[in-house]
C-alpha cells in the first residue's frame, strides 16, 4: 500500500528542520528544556517512536539516557544510523510503524516520545492504536509525550505563507474535520490530522493518564520567522525566555505551530 506520509518525508530534509532558523530552533530549545524537567532523576530507558533524523534521540543519548529510536521513513533511519556510528553510540535504531510496536514487550520503557506519528494518522482508529501501543510499552509511572498540531492555527499559517491556500473550502475543512489528505485539491503537506488542546487532554484522561505538562513548543514564532532571524543572540535569548514563561497558557496552546501534552501512566 502506498504511504504518502513516508513519500513526503523521503523528499524532505527533516534533518534541517529544527536548526535552520531561530523560529525553528525555539521548538527544540523549549522542548529539550521541559524534557529535562520531566526526566529529572537519573538514567531513563526511552523510546523515540517517530524520531525523524534523531535530534531529540541524540540529545537524550548525550544526556546519559538509554535510547531506542525508530521512524517509519527509511531515509531517516539511515541518517540516524550513520550519525550513531560516527559518534560511536550503541543505539538501537530501526524502521517502525508506530501503530505496531509488537517488537517491544509490555512496560519496556520509562519514557515514550510520540513526537510525530499521531498527527499523520487521519484515521481515528489508527490514532487510538498508536496511543494504545505507546501505553502498552510504557511502564507504570512512566511518561508519554505526544506532539500535535493545533487545528485553529494551521490555516492561518499556510494562508500567510501562500495565498493559494487562502481558500474558504480549505478553512472549513480544517476547522470542521481537522483532516488534510494527500489527494485534496488544496493539500499543502500530506495526510495530517490537526487536534485541539481539549481533545488531546480528554484523550489522555480517557486513557487513564495523569496530565503532567502541556506546552507550546514554538508559539507564534514561525509567523514572523524573518524578523526573528534578524535578532541578535541576546534578543533571541530574551524571546526564548519569554516564550518559556507563557508556553503553558491555554490561549498560547491553540496559537502554536507545535504542541506537546505529557502524561503519567
Amino acid at each position: 500500500m502506498r504511504d504518502y506520509v513516508v513519500e513526503s518525508y523521503e523528499n524532505y530534509h527533516e534533518e534541517n528542520r529544527l536548526t535552520t532558523n531561530k523560529a525553528r530552533k525555539i521548538e527544540f530549545i523549549t522542548t529539550s528544556r521541559i524534557m529535562n524537567e520531566l526526566l529529572d532523576g537519573g538514567k531513563k530507558k526511552i523510546l523515540d517512536c517517530a524520531a525523524g533524523t534523531g535530534i531529540y534521540a541524540f540529545y537524550l543519548q548525550n544526556a546519559g539516557h538509554e535510547i531506542v529510536a525508530t521512524d517509519i521513513t527509511p531515509r531517516h533511519v539511515e541518517i540516524m544510523k550513520s550519525q550513531a556510528a560516527k559518534e560511536g553510540y550503541q543505539m538501537r535504531i530501526e524502521v517502525m510503524d508506530a501503530t505496531d510496536m509488537s517488537r517491544f514487550a509490555d512496560e519496556s520503557f520509562d519514557i515514550v516520545l510520540n513526537m510525530g506519528p499521531f498527527y499523520h494518522l487521519v484515521d481515528k482508529e489508527r490514532r487510538l492504536q498508536c496511543l494504545k501501543e505507546s501505553l502498552r510499552v510504557l511502564r507504570k509511572g512512566g511518561i508519554l509525550m505526544t506532539a500535535y498540531i493545533p487545528r485553529f492555527y494551521v490555516f492561518q499559517y499556510v494562508a500567510m505563507q501562500d495565498t493559494n491556500f487562502l481558500d474558504t473550502k480549505l478553512a472549513k475543512q480544517l476547522i470542521q474535520t481537522g483532516e488534510l489528505h494527500h489527494n485534496d485539491d488544496k493539500c499543502f503537506w500530506t495526510d495530517t490530522y490537526y487536534s485541539t488542546a481539549d481533545e488531546m487532554e480528554k484523550l489522555y484522561e480517557d486513557s487513564g493518564l495523569i496530565i503532567v505538562d502541556h506546552f507550546a513548543q514554538d508559539g507564534l514564532t514561525p509567523q514572523f520567522a524573518s524578523k526573528a532571524d534578524a535578532w541578535t543572540q541576546d534578543q533571541f535569548n530574551i524571546w526564548c525566555e519569554y516564550h518559556y514563561s507563557i508556553c503553558r497558557e491555554k490561549s498560547v496552546l491553540g496559537a502554536s505551530n507545535h504542541v506537546i501534552v505529557a502524561g503519567k501512566k
